[in-house]
């Protein structure tokens, strides 16, 4: 089993790390430029995140349908998924395109932005979100390739993406100058772009991405949509969406806390704000373990299901619970250590390291006990059952995240500090109702 799952994990974690390097690399980069283009970087991040979660949402119907497919070796009902997936893609992508764009001049005002900064932060998201229809298409179909087991293809894909990334963000964010290489003085082209130029990296990242992903779905001899219909196919999107929906609903609305939850931090302040843009950063690195094992989950768990092999179900949760408590220990514990120093990469402001830190060393405590629902959420989607992780996440999310952060921020005058540690108590409640669910019997189906 362990071998299996490490084949699978792996290269979902090493994209995952690159994506976390390239955010780095970004929030670095922008940071050199000053706390206020951190905090206009930071300030969209959020709903960034509330839009690339809505397509991921779509995926995971697409992947617990042809995952299932796969376990049981219906190839045919794979590649005719994998056309519905592609034909969802152009009206989603298209969907999106037009959303994001019209509504791009309202989102700093949505967010509580500084007036200061709100024309820069337009500007950024903007120009970030021209190429939606290609980054719909990578989200997406990155998905319908780990459900068939192929993990190697979307991390191929995502490490050059972010490579591509990093090399623009060096030459479109600053202006022209000189480096030292090897005691060698070399003259370095540079557009001066700033925040633009950093979001025009990423939109030239998305659009290969894009293009790149659908090529490799188009070759893929198990998935690939070739000879297919591309009108819609009611036997495969019916219950795609019924396990979409659920998933869907619980991304929109955690995604649409968040933003609450940011607009909140955006309200303290410059500092604040640039310390919770920095502190997200750095921690997004140390759930890498989680988000690897929760593909993996899927995948495993969805192909157990098609083969309807209850004792493989059963061995796969047995196995990953343990191994991912261990891991995330592991990753507390190095996160709670080294802290300060990993602050100390993006900013220079004492009063942003200072609080910064201490916000990261209060989620590190926590963070073994996000394992649990990480890996149980991952086995629920590859089989189907988002309703529960539904109602579990939004409840952490609003009666105790957003709820705990108005009181402590609007009435009692607590600073981010507080914030977080009500972000620490919503991850706190998802473990026990994830938990006692497990206990219980309930997360995983019974198979006749």
């Amino acid at each position: 089993m362990l071998p299996v799952i490490f084949a699978l994990a792996w290269p979902t974690m090493l994209e995952e790390l690159m994506q976390t390097l390239v955010q780095y690399i970004d929030t670095a980069m922008v940071g050199a430029l000053g706390t206020e283009a951190t905090a206009a970087v930071g300030a969209t991040s959020t709903v960034g995140w509330m839009v690339g979660s809505s397509i991921s949402a779509l995926g995971v119907g697409f992947l617990a349908y042809i995952a299932k497919a796969c376990g049981a070796g219906r190839k045919q009902e794979a590649h005719q998924a994998s056309a519905q997936a592609a034909m969802v893609a152009c009206i989603v992508g298209a969907l999106f395109t037009a959303l994001t764009l019209s509504l791009s001049p309202m989102v700093p005002v949505w967010m509580q932005v500084d007036p200061a900064i709100r024309e820069l932060t337009h500007r950024y998201f903007f120009i970030l979100y021209v190429p939606m229809l290609f980054r719909t298409a990578s989200i997406l179909f990155g998905t319908v390739l780990r459900a068939a087991g192929d993990t190697k293809t979307p991390m191929r894909v995502g490490v050059l993406m972010n490579l591509i990334n990093i090399v623009l963000n060096f030459l479109l964010i600053y202006s022209s100058r000189e480096v030292q290489l090897f005691g060698l003085t070399l003259p370095v082209w540079g557009a001066g772009w700033g925040i633009n130029g950093a979001a025009a990296a990423s939109a030239v990242a998305y659009t290969y991405g894009g293009i790149a992903m659908t090529l490799r779905l188009w070759k893929h001899p198990d998935l690939s949509p070739r000879g297919q219909r591309f009108l819609p196919d009611g036997e495969i999107l019916k219950p795609c969406w019924k396990v979409a929906f659920p998933n869907m609903l619980q991304r929109f609305g955690t995604s649409l806390g968040y933003v609450a939850f940011a607009a909140m931090i955006n309200a303290l302040g410059d500092t604040d704000t640039a310390a919770h843009t920095i502190a997200n950063t750095v921690e997004s690195l140390f759930y890498i373990p989680g988000w690897g094992m929760q593909t993996a989950a899927a995948t495993l768990a969805g192909n157990a299901l098609g083969a309807r092999d209850e004792k493989k179900l059963k061995s796969l949760a047995g196995t990953l619970l343990p191994l991912e408590v261990g891991l995330m220990v592991v990753s507390g514990g190095l996160l709670l250590i080294f802290a300060p120093q990993l602050i100390s990469v993006f900013t220079k402001d004492p009063q942003v390291k200072a609080l910064g830190t201490t916000v990261l060393r209060m989620v590190a405590i926590s963070e073994p006990f996000y394992g649990v629902p990480i890996v149980l959420e991952g086995i629920m989607q590859g089989t189907g059952r988002t309703v529960p992780p539904f109602v579990f996440n939004i409840l952490g999310m609003w009666c105790v995240r957003i709820l705990g952060t108005f009181l402590c921020t609007r009435f009692l005058g607590l600073g981010l500090v507080a914030a977080w540690g009500c972000m620490i108590g919503h991850n706190l409640l998802l473990f026990a109702l994830f938990a006692v669910y497990y206990a219980t019997g309930k997360a995983l189906p019974k198979i006749a």
